[in-house]
């Protein structure tokens, strides 16, 4: 007769034992979910918080309202973005009609209109933009004289004759 308390004694701390360890468990779980998901010390205590207090139901809880994707997925995709964004701005088009275009173009194929301008000192393509030539310092306003004497500048080389 002593023997059965003494069973069920066993069966109830070893159970008692195992949902403590559970409980235990799902507040690690959740510390370590939720440091992966944001940076708010407030969010950190209030989900674990959650957990401790109301067990299984803070556990649910907590899944419902956790954010999404964790703060490493949320950099890569801030990464993929970018790369995105930088390979969009990359790709020259042309400004009258939009076609895309090469980016050593002087001229567009398909409207004709001028993209660049040659360097008349270092003969490279210089935007239109551009009031000086950032490889040689010479100035391209048009009209305007350049920096260096015609002298030290070298030979200009008329538009027909160049490559």
């Amino acid at each position: 007769m002593a023997l059965i308390p003494t069973i069920i004694q066993f069966v109830i701390a070893f159970f008692g034992a195992y949902f403590v360890a559970l409980w235990f468990s799902m507040i690690i779980w959740t510390y370590y979910d939720i440091r992966a998901r944001s940076q708010d010390l407030y969010v950190h205590i209030f989900a674990t918080a959650l957990v401790v207090v109301f067990n299984v139901f803070g556990l649910v809880l907590y899944l419902i309202l956790r954010p999404r994707e964790t703060l490493a997925e949320a950099y890569e995709r801030s990464l993929e973005e970018e790369t995105l964004l930088q390979e969009i701005e990359e790709r020259q088009s042309c400004p009258a009609c939009r076609q895309r275009v090469q980016p050593d173009f002087l001229l567009c194929p398909y409207c004709h209109t001028e993209l660049k301008q040659r360097c008349p000192r270092c003969d490279r393509l210089l935007l239109l933009k551009w009031d000086i030539c950032p490889y040689c310092g010479n100035t391209q306003l048009q009209g305007a004289p350049s920096v260096l004497p015609r002298e030290t500048r070298g030979p200009v080389v008329p538009a027909t004759t160049r490559r």
